[in-house]
């Protein structure tokens, strides 16, 4: 998540046209508690018990987690874009998911 917080302004036009949601199983106190004191600018859901990452099929039964996957998902609410798994540790991967969120939100790919 760091990546992101670090990346912001690049990857997701600092905030204009995007919105950020990092989902996790992790209570919400403990996701505000981490997001406040790693000064995240994004959004975080708390999907204890795995419905949300069930629904869209990233949910692991056998860890009882939502996998690392990234989705962008357009004003019309359907999934433009789909990581799955995000290769974090692959710069490239950033590249991609700013050029889809770029795309997304409707702006030049290269302006990013």
């Amino acid at each position: 998540m760091e990546a992101y917080r670090d990346q912001y302004a690049k990857i997701f036009r600092n905030g204009k046209d995007v919105v950020v949601i990092g989902m996790s199983v992790d209570p919400d106190t403990a996701l505000a508690s981490w997001a406040r004191d790693e000064s995240f600018p994004i959004l975080f859901a708390s999907d204890v018990g795995g419905a949300i990452g069930k629904q869209y099929g990233v949910f692991n039964d056998k860890y009882k987690l939502d996998s690392r996957v990234v989705f962008v998902i357009g004003p019309d609410g359907r999934v433009t874009y789909r990581a799955m798994p995000f290769r974090e540790l692959v710069a490239s991967a950033y590249t991609e998911l700013g050029d889809a969120v770029a795309k997304t939100a409707g702006a030049d790919s290269t302006a990013h």
